[in-house]
């Protein structure tokens, strides 16, 4: 999951680019549960997100998906399929959690475009490294904090970077399920932690969602 410390740089990017990246392709609306892009496809396409929030999930050898992150406008989604001259298949599907408003930027516009926009292509690469800096602080966190921690620190993230304000609360469309996949946990030992997270006063669950009630408190506590 992102952290919420880390800005995406395509975010502030110089007012001339970022109309030329506006301009792009064709403007597509999505549904809630709507996908956008399936793992292990091909497309001839990127993806640029304006409106409304997407979640990106991975299909595991054991039947269980799993949450890998989740976007919000500006973010890129199958770039790096448009970028490999193989034409990989996506590794990841993205699905959207709410109407989503999406530039559809066919790949070889999309190259060209980098090719005269290097401002762009430089946060591009950063938002990159972004990721995978993310990616690698997330398996040093499996390995030093037990699953209570990794939950608290999950959400905290989770809620500050893309939570709904909600009765002064910040609400995340979150499962159990999709947690325990981003903390690399069971959903027993999701539970029990959310269990001590409530009786805490930090947290509020309901069916698919998770409300962060003291969100300060809450990144304190997983350490």
């Amino acid at each position: 999951m992102q952290s919420v410390s880390d800005r995406d740089p395509l975010a502030d990017l110089d007012p001339s680019d970022a109309d030329a990246l506006r301009s792009l392709g064709t403007t597509k609306r999505f549904a809630p549960g709507q996908v956008l892009l399936l793992e292990g496809s091909r497309s001839d396409h990127v993806l640029v997100l304006r409106q409304g929030r997407a979640k990106i999930t991975s299909s595991q050898p054991d039947g269980r998906v799993v949450l890998l992150a989740v976007r919000g406008p500006v973010e890129l989604m199958g770039e790096l399929s448009s970028l490999d001259p193989d034409g990989a298949p996506h590794s990841a599907t993205v699905v959207a959690l709410d109407e989503v408003t999406a530039q559809v930027v066919p790949n070889g516009e999309f190259v060209e475009f980098l090719r005269h926009h290097p401002n762009v292509l430089l946060a591009l690469t950063q938002t990159l490294i972004t990721r995978l800096r993310e990616s690698d602080r997330r398996r040093i966190e499996y390995g030093s904090y037990d699953t209570l921690n990794r939950v608290a620190r999950a959400l905290a993230d989770i809620a500050e970077a893309h939570g709904v304000r909600r009765d002064g609360h910040l609400e995340l469309s979150l499962t159990q399920e999709e947690l325990a996949g981003i903390v690399a946990a069971s959903r027993e030992s999701v539970a029990r932690a959310l269990r001590t997270l409530r009786e805490q006063g930090m947290v509020q669950t309901s069916r698919r969602s998770i409300s962060v009630t003291d969100p300060e408190r809450l990144r304190s506590f997983g350490g």
